[in-house]
């Protein structure tokens, strides 16, 4: 028996198999979003990609694995995509927000498969949802290290550290759930300003509070890229910038 995070492909062509299953994902995640994932057909995840129907089981096994996929793209997004823009970001209070900024930032660009790992995890077999949950896990704990390095640092009083943290994973996944009612009162900017005023700011202590207080004025409270303060003794090294796209 296959392990549960194997993908069986007949093609063995790396760089092809990559290109041809993230064409058959987008048209998946569209569809399984729009018109959810068991009324959903093979053949109409062909049609929205554009390829024929025997061509995706060249790529997939069935619609569990397609739906797997989808939904393990999303979650290693946030993994991998949040630690770059943490680089070159020293101080603790600032690694927290600038890591709930950029986890806000990603869920916007991927509204739709954030939507669809809510809606649909649990369609997955029992063995890949425990994989599904594991992936989220590890993003928890990358946001549960920056909590900690602002109370072991005194810049954050003691809190229920698990509770927060899902509090923070909610807040932001919220931005793509309840995006209908967010998006008439919010830009993305100003809800994470918001949010870190709502989450963050109260358990500061003093030196916390002075912390954000110099990141907004320097972000134009989180409307402008993000730039470091240059360590005393460095000011002549160059630093590439910190980006935040926004779509």
């Amino acid at each position: 028996m296959k392990p549960p995070g194997h993908v069986q492909s007949v093609v063995t062509d790396a760089r092809l198999v990559e290109e041809r299953r993230g064409q058959i994902l987008r048209a998946a995640v569209k569809l399984f979003s729009d018109e959810g994932y068991y009324t959903t057909t093979i053949s109409q995840i062909a049609r929205e990609a554009g390829i024929s129907t025997g061509l995706i089981y060249q790529y997939f096994g069935d619609k569990d694995d397609i739906l797997f996929l989808s939904l393990k793209l999303v979650l290693e997004t946030y993994e991998k995509e949040i630690p770059p823009r943490l680089e070159g970001v020293k101080h603790p209070v600032e690694r927290l927000c600038m890591a709930l900024w950029a986890y806000c930032t990603i869920v916007d660009g991927l509204r739709e498969a954030t939507v669809l790992a809510y809606r649909s995890t649990k369609s997955l077999r029992a063995d890949r949802r425990a994989l599904v949950k594991e992936d989220e896990t590890r993003t928890n704990r990358l946001l549960q290290g920056c909590l900690r390095a602002c109370i072991s640092g005194g810049h954050m009083r003691e809190v229920n550290e698990y509770l927060l943290i899902y509090q923070y994973v909610n807040f932001c996944h919220a931005w793509a759930l309840k995006h209908w009612a967010l998006r008439a009162r919010f830009s993305l900017d100003k809800y994470v300003g918001q949010g870190i005023g709502l989450l963050v700011e109260p358990f500061l202590t003093a030196k916390g509070r002075a912390a954000l207080t110099a990141m907004r004025r320097r972000t134009a409270d989180f409307t402008r890229e993000f730039k470091p303060a240059t360590p005393p003794g460095n000011a002549k090294r160059k630093r590439a910038p910190l980006r935040v796209p926004v779509e």
